[in-house]
Formats: C-alpha cells, sequence, structure tokens
C-alpha cells in the first residue's frame, strides 16, 4: 500500500474513533436553552393564568406581561462531547458543569422538591407584594411551618397551623416562637395557643380570618446539636389571609424566577383597564413580600426566549442587568427594575409611549 494512501487510511480510522469517542463518552456538563413563556394576563390549556374570585377573567387587549423560563437538560441524562462541544460555539445555548443544576449532595427528586417548594412561594410573595401595592388588606400570620419527624411537637402541632402564642406571649415574628420556647429547659412544658390549619383552609375559602384557637402543651426536649437549649421540633414560617381567593394556575415550572410577573399580572387583575397598554412585555425577578425584586439565573437565555415569543421590552432585574446587556437580543429593550412600584412605573412609561426615560441596563 501507497505510504500516502496508508497515511490517509490511518487519518481517517483516527478521526472515526475520535467522533466514536465523543459521541459515546460522556462529559459531566448539562445545557441550558431559552424556554417557554407565558402570559400571565392570559390562558395556558385552556385555564386563566391567574385565577381571582369575583374579579374580570382573563380576557385582554393584547397586551402580555410575559414571564420567562430556562429549558434543562434533565439529571438522568449525560451529554457527551460532541453535544457539549456543540453547547459551547451555539448562541443559544449555554453549557454548565452538571453539578450546577444537579448538586452532588442533592438527589434529583430533592432538586425538584425545592424548585417546587420555592415556585409555591414565589407565588403568595407575589400575591403578597401584588395586594400591597394596591394599598389592600393582607393579614400575616405565624405558621407552623413544618414539624420534625419525631420532635415532641408531632401529633400535636401540625404544617399550617396557626401560632397566636406562646405560653401567652402573644406571637408577631417566626422568630418570637424560638425565643419563647428557649426560656424553658429541656423537658418543661411549653403552652401554644393555636389555630388548626382545617380551620385556616376553610378561612381561605371563604375570604375571612381563621378562628378557632387551641391550648396545645408540649414538653420541651434537648436539641441534637449545638448549646443545650429546649425545643419542640417544629420550624416556623409566615402565611397570609387575603381579602379573596387568588390562585395561579402554571404546571410543570419550576423555581422563584416568576414573582414579578405573576404580581404584575395580579395587578393588572385588580386594576381598571391594562397596565400593558396592548404592548408585548416580558420579564423575570423574584420578588419577596416588600415588592422586592432579586436576580436569577439564566439571564441570557430568558432575554432570548422573550425575544423569540414577540416581546419587545424586558423587565430586568437590577442585579442582572450588566450580564444581560452584554448580548440584548435585537429589537428588546431592557428595562431595569428593583421593586414592584419601579415597575409598575416603567409599564406606564411604556403604556403612554413615554420610554425615552425608562431606566437602562448597562455593562457597567
Amino acid at each position: 500500500m501507497p505510504r500516502r494512501t496508508a497515511t490517509m487510511l490511518a487519518s481517517l480510522l483516527m478521526l472515526i474513533a475520535l467522533l466514536c469517542a465523543g459521541v459515546l463518552i460522556p462529559v459531566p456538563y448539562a445545557e441550558m436553552s431559552p424556554g417557554p413563556t407565558y402570559n400571565t394576563l392570559g390562558e395556558h390549556n385552556g385555564e386563566c393564568v391567574l385565577q381571582i374570585s369575583g374579579r374580570k377573567s382573563c380576557e385582554t387587549t393584547g397586551g402580555h406581561l410575559n414571564m420567562t423560563t430556562v429549558r434543562v437538560t434533565g439529571s438522568e441524562y449525560r451529554m457527551n462531547l460532541v453535544e457539549a462541544v456543540y453547547g459551547w460555539l451555539a448562541h443559544d445555548d449555554v453549557v454548565v458543569p452538571h453539578s450546577t443544576l444537579y448538586p452532588d449532595d442533592k438527589t434529583p427528586d430533592q432538586v425538584d422538591q425545592q424548585n417546587a417548594e420555592e415556585f409555591t412561594q414565589s407565588q403568595e410573595s407575589a400575591k403578597v407584594a401584588a395586594l400591597r401595592a394596591l394599598k389592600k388588606p393582607v393579614t400575616a400570620h405565624v405558621i407552623v411551618g413544618a414539624v420534625q419527624k419525631g420532635a415532641p411537637a408531632q401529633g400535636k402541632l401540625h404544617a399550617g397551623d396557626v401560632i397566636k402564642s406562646v405560653d401567652g406571649t402573644a406571637v408577631r415574628e417566626p422568630d418570637d416562637v424560638a425565643k419563647l420556647v428557649t426560656k424553658h429547659k429541656p423537658g418543661q412544658k411549653v403552652v401554644f395557643s393555636v389555630v388548626p390549619a382545617k380551620n385556616v383552609a376553610a378561612a381561605e375559602k371563604s375570604g375571612k380570618q381563621p378562628t378557632g384557637e387551641e391550648r396545645v402543651s408540649i414538653t420541651t426536649t434537648k436539641a441534637d446539636k449545638g448549646p443545650t437549649r429546649a425545643i419542640v421540633g417544629i420550624q416556623a414560617g409566615v402565611d397570609y389571609t387575603f381579602p379573596f381567593r387568588i390562585d395561579i394556575k402554571l404546571a410543570d415550572v419550576g423555581g422563584p424566577s416568576a414573582g414579578l410577573m405573576f404580581a404584575l399580572g395580579i395587578v393588572d387583575r385588580l386594576s381598571p383597564g391594562d397596565l400593558t397598554g396592548g404592548k408585548f412585555i416580558a420579564g423575570t425577578g423574584t420578588i419577596d413580600d416588600k415588592g422586592t425584586v432579586g436576580p436569577i439565573g439564566g439571564i441570557e437565555m430568558k432575554t432570548i426566549g422573550a425575544r423569540k415569543a414577540g416581546a419587545r421590552y424586558f423587565l430586568t432585574p437590577k442585579e442582572n442587568c450588566a450580564a444581560a446587556a452584554k448580548d440584548v437580543p435585537s429589537g428588546l429593550r431592557l428595562v431595569k427594575v428593583h421593586t414592584i412600584d419601579e415597575a409598575l412605573t416603567a409599564l406606564e412609561k411604556i403604556r403612554k409611549g413615554d420610554t425615552a426615560g425608562l431606566p437602562k441596563c448597562t455593562t457597567g
């Protein structure tokens, strides 16, 4: 065999071997890409995304307030080298270490559970922030967030119970519960005054304040870790009573990043007219009970997804602005926001066509 032919054949075989290796050998990476967007003012799977008892339906004048998502490869999927290289070169995809999306110290089910819990919490915070922005009454309650298995409180207190007082002292913040319990020594009794979770659920359906207090006596025990202190084995949290029922119907979405857009959608539902003025506006951002907008992950993917869906304006959390401004999709205008009030002001300017003064995102 001529040397030239042999060299070409050997090179071809080596190339084939490398391609096979690239396809067959998994690499520890995952891929993020633009996901679908959902109009919080519209319908999804035949249902209004936002359903508010006694309020206007989700028929709109054509305006959009779209929440955005990021699509990620599944926890069990392992990319090969060819897919990773393609993802690194592609403009619309981002390749990240697999552990970034699925930490080694958590199972896939735990990651999914965390995302679901964050999504639920974002909905509750959105409701509170929206109603407070509209000066509508919202009542906060300290509740039993969780009960530890095998703890003294198990079977006596339940998740969702409203804690009114501990040993006769009124409870106003979640931290108050631990402070009052730790005044005792392990083995001493502590008395909780609570409204059972079932009463709270009934009150939510009727839009009334929960009633029906019960006294529960629990013998404290010693904490397993740290200095000696008394515990009953619960985690306190906060829940709210709203003047009417608000349901958010959107499945198969996780994480906290839709909070801002849910809040704005609720404000639109409870306000006369249309917040968007018929414009296509998308955005992202967490939101807390006070209406502060927080940063999220995957901002580049979300701006791309928003523009592909037709958005012209994108409400961008202040902390994400620098990253988002590095590569803005053509035809999309980034609007910097840090609170729900700033977002509402921006929507008013967009609605009126007064966009010259909109807060901008810059790379600096």
